[in-house]
Parts: structure tokens; sequence; C-alpha cells
């Protein structure tokens, strides 16, 4: 439960205030705290009941009043939910937004004492992130950052979970909470397509929306594409003119190279529209090389022109130098500080990471878990080896998640891998074996052979050190899918997990095995 040094704490009509229709309640507790989790509820506590995918939260307010909750927050009405006598109750159109007003309301509104900058897509988020995080801080300036792997305030890290997503609305407001109380007067939030579905970004006053692109992805949770492209617009339809700060406009920033986003996004009212990519662009790149050790290319930009230098690999990493770069140029960040941040953004986790102890060849762990993002990073790859040398890949698809993308990556990796290990990667509930054969059968139908240019082997360990076992010299192995990750879903449990570490293990002639593999 979200619970600060509030002293006496907040009077309940106080924070309801702030919800996108504000109301009131009789009688106007003081709240001691707020959560959606009744087992978190502690006495004086404001309750918010959000239905969720699997359970109904207004099911656990008879818990919540025995814990001591002093009112609560809910989407039906009163009279079904046999609240006791004297429960103040105040009903809402959608909790999860004023879950997240409240959390906003509860700390005093961080996002407005700050420039935030929201970051979304489907791939290269996390990476875009970092890299206009250490701009901010090239040019001097005390910048935080929330993204899905961490929360950077000063030199304190938190990790923000086992698994990607956007951390709750609580959590955010708390980080915001505590840039500003570091001083801090930029923050840039990476934004996935679950928490802004889900409202984890309500009561963020965001003044610059970024987008990376937007392509194949969590179609089993938003049903349609339609559905998920429209869960990324939310971030720039945030740009609200009612949320201006003094002197601060409101920017998107947009990817002219993607044809999934930028007609749609574009029509979306905004005061600056800053353009990035390759063709037809504001700001591009020219002369790109890329190389085992990195990548450099000039940037070009209504402000100049300027040589960037990066350990990062790949031309998709170009992109996400430029949508990083237009975001820091567009809140007049010098092109120097642009090119000091590109060169200080290193070793992100598990974003085309390499290991050490490769030999020969180089070993990579990547987060590539969509087709697109296992193309560009196979294309990676295939820019980095030699003549002769090969691109050996080893990734899984999720069950209990998009169908689709079992197919797509199979056709990708036999387009791009010369050979490919079919392995686990959080299966859940479905048939680890049943996931697998639909990408084996996706690489044969392309025309590759079991057994030659592709292998099905459940335990990830295995598959790892089987990708190693394989590799030549000059040859480049990845292992894709997880990423930074720290857990891997078996059944409806997590296990610990993490492939950087599994890479290790191969690189020492040793599987990491010690989790189930069915």
């Amino acid at each position: 439960m979200l619970k600060t040094d509030k002293g006496e704490g907040m009077l309940c009509n106080d924070l309801l205030a702030a919800i996108p229709q504000p109301q009131t309640v009789e009688p106007n507790p003081r709240i001691t705290g707020i959560t959606d989790d009744s087992r978190q509820v502690t006495p004086g506590a404001l309750f918010v009941a959000a239905p969720g995918l699997a359970v109904d939260g207004h099911r656990f307010i008879p818990a919540a009043l025995e814990a001591g909750a002093a009112a609560v927050v809910g989407e039906r009405p009163a009279a079904e939910l046999a609240l006791p006598a004297g429960i103040p109750y105040a009903r809402v159109p959608d909790a999860r937004e004023a879950l997240g007003w409240l959390h906003a309301a509860w700390h005093g509104f961080p996002s407005r004492a700050l420039v935030l900058i929201g970051v979304t897509g489907t791939d290269g988020k996390t990476t875009t992130t970092n890299l206009l995080f250490e701009m901010l801080r090239a040019a001097g300036l005390n910048a935080g950052m929330i993204s899905t792997v961490n929360a950077q305030i000063g030199e304190t890290s938190h990790d923000t979970g086992l698994h990607t997503t956007t951390p709750s609305s609580g959590e955010i407001q708390g980080y915001l909470a505590e840039m500003v109380a570091a001083g801090a007067t930029h923050a840039v939030l990476e934004t996935t397509s679950h928490g802004l579905a889900q409202q984890r970004v309500a009561g963020c006053d965001v003044d610059v929306a970024v987008v990376t692109n937007i392509t194949h992805e969590h179609l089993d949770y938003h049903g349609s594409w339609e559905a998920y492209r429209d869960a990324k617009a939310r971030l720039f339809r945030g740009l609200s003119p009612a949320a201006r700060k003094p002197g601060q406009p409101k920017i998107a920033v947009l990817n002219r190279d993607d044809p999934g986003s930028y007609d749609y996004l574009r029509a979306i009212p905004a005061d600056r529209h800053v353009v990035y990519g390759f063709d037809g662009a504001t700001i591009t790149a020219r002369d790109a090389i890329f190389s085992p050790a990195g990548l450099h290319f000039t940037l070009i930009a209504p402000q100049g022109e300027i040589a960037i230098d990066s350990a990062l690999m790949g031309a998709y990493n170009v992109s996400n130098i430029l949508a990083a770069a237009s975001a820091a140029l567009a809140l007049e960040v010098p092109l120097d500080a642009v090119a000091a941040g590109a060169r200080a953004t290193r070793d992100i986790p598990g974003r085309m990471e390499r290991i050490d102890g490769a030999r020969d060849f180089t070993a990579i762990v990547d987060f590539a878990h969509t087709p697109n993002a296992l193309r560009r990073a196979l294309e990676a790859a295939r820019e980095m080896v030699t003549p002769g040398a090969r691109v050996i890949v080893a990734f899984g698809s999720a069950g209990l998640r998009d169908r689709e993308k079992r197919r797509l990556m199979g056709e990708v990796a036999a387009e791009l891998a010369d050979i490919t290990v079919i392995t686990a990667e959080d299966p859940r509930t479905e048939s680890l074996d049943a996931i697998m054969a639909e990408t084996a059968a996706a690489m044969a139908r392309a025309g590759r052979i079991e057994g030659r240019d592709f292998w099905r082997v459940p335990d990830r360990g295995t598959a790892i050190l089987r990708a190693v076992e394989l590799a030549r010299p000059g040859d480049v192995v990845l292992a894709c899918g997880k990423g930074h990750e720290q857990s891997m879903c078996f059944g409806e449990t997590e296990y610990p997990w993490d492939d950087r570490e599994a890479m290790r293990a191969a690189l020492r002639g040793v599987a990491l095995d010690t989790l189930p593999t069915a």
C-alpha cells in the first residue's frame, strides 16, 4: 500500500477532488494510505476496487473494510455492494484512472514540477529512454528516469520488476516525488501499452511524447491491432493544453519511417510535431557505419550536424538515437550534449548486451521478443559477421500470449539466421512442445530443415549451450526473448531465471538447467 509520511494523512475529499470527475463523500475521513490490494489495507486506508482481467476488485471490499479501510472507491453502484452504514463510497467511471490521480494527489502532483517525457512503442523503448536520460544529464540537467528495468533518481537506482512492464501508478508517482525532492527538473518515463491501457500513467502531466514504432505485439491482451495502437496513442492524447506548464510547449516526437504509427499519431494535436527518420524527416542520419564495437553516423538536424559514436549495435539503434536526440533537441539540449549522451549510453541490461568469455565468437543477449525486434536483432548480427561466419539464435515464444508471433518469429529466423535453436520462453500453462511446434512448422514451410538448420531444445539453458557449442570463429550467437528479465513462468509459477547468467554458464560449457521443461 502507498503510505508516506503524511502525519495525520489527507482528507478523503481533498484526494477525490483530483479525479477527472471530482466527488465528495460524507463522512469525510482522514486517509492514511491508498491501495487497490485488500491484502495491503491498514486502518485508515482508501481502498480502490478496480476490475481486473481475472478478478473484480469489488469482491474484496468486505476484506478491505475488515482490515480497517476508511473509505472505498469503485465503479459499481453502491446499492449492489451492500456497504455497511457510514462507510463513505465514491463511484467513478474508471477506477484505474481514479487510482492514478489519487496517487498523484497524495504525492502533491509531482509531474507538474517536472518536464516529463514519455517514451512508448513496440521496440526500443528502454534503449531510447536511457539515451534521452543520458543526453539530458550530459546537458547538465538534473534528470530522473523510470524504465521497465529500473528507476534512476540521482545516484540511486531502484529495480522496477521481474518482468517488463510499466510500474504501478503508485510506484510511478512515488518515484516522481523522489525526483522532485532530489531537485530534478526533468524525468523520462518509459510507457508500455499495458501501462497506458491500465491507466498506470494517469495523473502524469506529460510534456513530450516519443514513439519508437508500433508493430505486431500484445494482440492477445488488446484484442486487435487498432486497440493496441490506440493504447499507445493515449500517451499523445495526454499532451493536453489543460496540463500545460509555464513556458513548456506540448511536443510530439514521431518516426517518419514507421507506417504503423506516423500518420495516426500525426493527426493528434500538439503544439509541435518533431519528425525523425531516414526518409523525409527533419532529424536524420547520414553515413552510418556499423561494427561489433558499435556504430557511427552523422546526425543532421535544424540545429546543425554532429558526429555520433555509440557502443550500441545495429541500424535500429540509429533510429533509437534519432528518437532520443529529437526529444532532447526539442528541449533545447545542445548538439554536443546529444553526442555525449549517445557515447555515455552503454551496457543497457539485456539490450544487445555483449557477454564476456566468448573467445573467438561474439555472444549477445537481447530482449527481442516480437517479430520486428527479432528481425532487427538478427539484421544487426548480420552486419557484424564477416563473410563465411554465421548468425546463431536461440529464442522461444510465450504461452498465453499473441499466438501469431510464433509463426512470424519462425519466419524471421528462417530468413535471417543461419542456425536456430527453438526453446522455452514463459510457456505458462500452455504446452511447451505445442508452442515450439508452431515455430518449427513455420521454419519448415520456409524451407529450413530440422536437425540441420534448426533444433528444438525445451530446456532454455541447454538450448543456449547448444547454440554456443555450434559456434565457430567469427560467428555471432544470440539468446533472444528474455533480456534483463529475472524470472520465467512455467504453469503459474515464476522461477528465477537470467539469460545473461545462462549465456555465461554456456560459455563455460555448462547448461543452466534449473527450470522445469513442461
